[in-house]
């Protein structure tokens, strides 16, 4: 029989109370293999003795492992190729920034050394966005929540991980339940994450924006964007076609009336095909009544053959001016980081790269969540 994971909280939980076992067992047990991740079910001190047997029959303390570690040539970034029980693999991304050397109204900004980690909710993704690579794969299989709660277990080994960002392999909200769980997890003890330090991201799920809100109050939400008319969102990202642009404003709308907090929006910068000042235009007329903040992203190529070109400073430059001073909007550009590992947005795709230099943090990063 397939064992599951112990971090499948629902699965735990339901198989404990079946057992007439109380699930408050079940944190102190997670804390403790986080802290001791290759122990054995019996190291747990202080079970009843019906959770032992329980335990040792349908759960594993982990599912997943990590295969290999690879870190950018500037220290700032390093991905984790993890192997699942099934044998397919999924990446995580860990990015070190150093909020202490940006500049926060004219004054050092406090702070230090942080890292963020970029999850995977599925082993490829459905939504064949044509700039990603993660898109090349096709859609394999959904992650249960325990094998999203696990790359927060590898990660947590390597870097003390302050926010998650739903950025990795996968569309988040194609895999609702399973994310929501594994996002409630990462809430209590032994994490303790705060939920403005958890970022969702999706191309524009409807149906699942409506709900987010009620199901995890505090949040936040990124839409992958990168387009300002649903003309050329469908020619970029195909599953555009069944989330027109005008529905997904109206969504948008209500979650920020219910949670009143600012929507990130991501926007890829493809040269010629999204990055003239029209469309800058077309963007900030499309969100001036929203409270947002949009993040214009350097195109990563994913192999020689692709189709798009990363657009040229001038023109990123240009674009986020317009937003900025015309429409008021706050704009920034990210930073690239691991590159040279495929770590870096649009390029997560299951392949092994060849660098292990230790990372050292990051400098002059803004940083979106404080």
């Amino acid at each position: 029989m397939k064992l599951r994971s112990v971090f499948d909280a629902s699965e735990i939980k339901s198989e404990f109370e079946s057992a007439g076992i109380n699930p408050n067992f079940v944190i102190p047990i997670w804390k403790y293999v986080i802290q001791n991740p290759d122990c054995v079910w019996d190291e747990i001190p202080s079970l009843p003795s019906s959770a032992y047997s329980l335990l040792h029959s349908k759960f594993k303390t982990l599912t997943s492992s990590l295969h290999s570690l690879f870190h950018s040539s500037d220290g700032t970034t390093s991905k984790l190729l993890i192997k699942l029980q099934n044998g397919a693999f999924v990446e995580a991304v860990i990015m070190r920034y150093d909020t202490r050397l940006g500049m926060c109204g004219g004054k050092p900004r406090p702070g230090g050394v942080r890292s963020t980690l970029c999850i995977s909710s599925q082993v490829g993704c459905k939504m064949g966005c044509t700039f990603c690579a993660t898109g090349s794969m096709g859609f394999k299989s959904n992650l249960t929540s325990g094998e999203i709660v696990e790359q927060l277990v590898h990660a947590s080994r390597l870097a003390d991980i302050r926010n998650i960002v739903f950025m990795g392999m996968g569309e988040p909200l194609n895999n609702y339940n399973a994310v929501v769980e594994a996002v409630r997890v990462m809430l209590k003890q032994p994490f303790q994450l705060s939920p403005k330090r958890i970022t969702i991201s999706t191309v524009g799920v409807v149906h699942a924006i409506n709900k987010l809100h009620n199901d995890l109050p505090g949040v936040s939400l990124a839409v992958s964007l990168h387009a300002p008319v649903q003309e050329i969102r469908c020619q970029i990202m195909p599953a555009a076609r069944a989330f027109p642009l005008q529905k997904l404003m109206d969504a948008l709308q209500a979650f920020q009336k219910n949670s009143h907090q600012k929507i990130f929006i991501e926007y890829i910068m493809l040269d010629g095909v999204n990055d003239q000042e029209e469309n800058a235009h077309q963007l900030g007329e499309l969100l001036k009544t929203f409270q947002v903040v949009i993040n214009l992203i350097p195109f990563n190529p994913i192999g020689s053959t692709s189709q798009f070109k990363t657009s040229t400073k001038r023109s990123v430059s240009s674009f986020q001016k317009i937003l900025r001073e015309t429409y008021k909007i706050r704009t920034t550009i990210r930073k690239e980081m691991g590159q040279d590992i495929s770590g870096a947005c649009g390029q997560l795709v299951v392949n092994q790269p060849d660098n292990k230099r230790t990372p050292e943090p990051l400098r002059d990063i803004e940083d979106l969540h404080l």
